[in-house]
């Protein structure tokens, strides 16, 4: 697939591209920006990092004939990340906004270097990036310097499933190491693209995740006798958040043709998890859409440093690479996501409470069966983690480079909780998704709706009726891998 101009989150969305190509375009303008990069140096001026040292040796001048060996030390010094390999599919989506960002034409590489990123996600070479490392402002460098090592060679990749050394991967493709040139290093090591691509997956997964939010809150709330009253327009006339009134449209319609609507109700009022999903849920849409406004500004702009402007006649330094609204926004994603699991959770131990009809723990022979009892501890232990997880850590800052880069995002630990938390919603949602399925088992003959009595058939294609007591731990998992479809409503 050849790159867009402008890549957007939904396009991420629906299929990460198998291969992925510089435009002819986007040749043209790489070649011409690194032409006018290597006029200027024959100028004799000092600019940052191209012909000076890093961070605060910025004024230490580096000879002419040192600028390739000095490319290639700042890439092997940063590169002191530590702690969990970075998975896969984010390594993946980070070569490709790598490769994205620099096409735009203004970070003075050379068009061979753009391309042997382009040739690692289309071969399938992916570097071994580690978790811990950057501080989301200077860019990620330590990630990103893992990332870029094996251009030149060094390194570790993973290749075909296997953990090899670098100059191995690229003797097993055919490729030859590229040395780099003048600013090429310090290119490719500042810039967001670590955090972008925590932030994307994130976001790509949070899309998908607020829609089942509503199909199993729905489920629930047939299963627990709630009223469909708290959904219908009039109520979200009057209060008109767009994320809440798409949550009550959505929840009415999963709802629509239900037989147990139409069954008395002898309570006035739903509990708060059962009644305010328009509300909850709602507010979680409500930022989703901020954060996917934000993310795809960042995606598509430049975030490294110094920036070589060929159209303005000027190299300049600034601080394109500080990841603060990446930080800002990915912390709000991870409160937002997390109320998700919070809410759910307290429908989970509603559904079990042994109240309206339904057995306690939803287990036909409660006492001698525990039923969905320790289910609900299991959701509860998921979502006091997720509090914890939600600390910002856009609120911290601590001085690095000798005091140079005096404030920076966090960024980088911002998004690498926010995955935690985001697989931690699916998790709850899943359990939520078993006791609701569970309940409705409980509740036949009466059915609940259409669609939701099509779903509750599909998850028992995977997942039994629990009719004894027996190890939930598999339920769980099947329930959680679920939900990583696409939910057909």
């Amino acid at each position: 697939m050849e790159l867009p101009e402008h890549i957007s989150i939904d396009l991420l969305k629906k299929e990460y591209p198998d291969n992925i190509a510089l435009s002819t375009a986007a040749k043209k303008r790489i070649a011409h920006n690194r032409a006018y990069l290597d006029n200027v140096l024959k100028s004799g001026n000092t600019y940052y990092g191209i012909n000076t040292g890093f961070g605060s040796l910025c004024n230490v001048r580096i000879e002419d004939h040192e600028l390739e060996q000095l490319q290639e030390n700042l890439v092997c010094s940063h590169a002191c990340g530590m702690g969990d390999e970075v998975p896969e599919e984010i390594v993946r989506l980070m070569l490709l906004l790598k490769v994205h960002g620099l096409s735009q034409g203004y970070s003075g590489v050379r068009t061979e270097v753009v391309q042997r990123l382009a040739d690692f996600y289309n071969l399938g070479i992916y570097p071994v990036v580690f978790e811990l490392g950057s501080l989301g402002a200077s860019g990620d460098l330590a990630p990103l310097a893992h990332m870029c090592m094996p251009i030149f060679g060094k390194g570790t990749v993973r290749y075909k499933g296997v953990k090899m050394p670098a100059a191995e991967a690229l003797q097993k493709t055919g490729l030859q190491p590229i040395m780099l040139a003048a600013k090429e290093g310090l290119a490719l090591l500042n810039g967001t693209q670590f955090m972008s691509a925590y932030a994307t997956w994130a976001l790509i997964q949070s899309k998908r995740l607020s829609v089942w939010a509503d199909v199993i809150g729905a489920m629930s709330a047939d299963a627990f006798m709630a009223k469909d009253e708290p959904f219908k327009y009039p109520i979200h006339r009057v209060r008109p958040h767009k994320g809440q009134i798409a949550t009550a449209e959505r929840i009415l319609k999963l709802l629509a043709g239900s037989e147990i609507q139409k069954l008395h109700k002898e309570q006035v009022q739903d509990q708060y998890s059962f009644r305010c999903m328009p509300q909850v849920h709602g507010a979680t849409k409500d930022v989703v859409d901020t954060v996917s406004n934000v993310l795809e500004i960042e995606i598509n702009s430049v975030t490294d440093n110094p920036i070589v402007f060929h159209d303005e006649d000027a190299i300049m330094s600034g601080g394109n690479f500080h990841g603060q609204p990446l930080a800002l926004h990915a912390d709000f994603l991870a409160i937002a996501m997390a109320e998700l699991a919070n809410i759910s959770e307290r429908r989970t131990y509603l559904l079990v409470s042994g109240q309206r009809g339904l057995p306690a723990f939803l287990a036909p022979n409660a006492g001698l069966n525990s039923g969905f009892m320790i289910a609900q501890y299991t959701a509860a232990a998921i979502v006091s983690q997720n509090k914890q997880y939600c600390t910002p850590a856009s609120v911290d800052s601590i001085v690095s480079s000798n005091g140079q880069e005096d404030h920076v995002s966090m960024g980088a630990n911002a998004v690498t909780k926010l995955r935690r938390v985001i697989q931690n919603v699916q998790r709850v949602l899943g359990i939520e998704l078993l006791t609701a399925a569970q309940a409705l088992d409980l509740r036949h003959p009466h059915k609940s709706s259409p669609v939701i009595e099509n779903i509750w058939n599909e998850l028992r294609k995977e997942v039994s009726f629990m009719a004894e007591d027996e190890i939930l731990h598999d339920k769980l998992i099947a329930a959680e891998h679920f939900l990583e479809r696409e939910p057909v409503i």
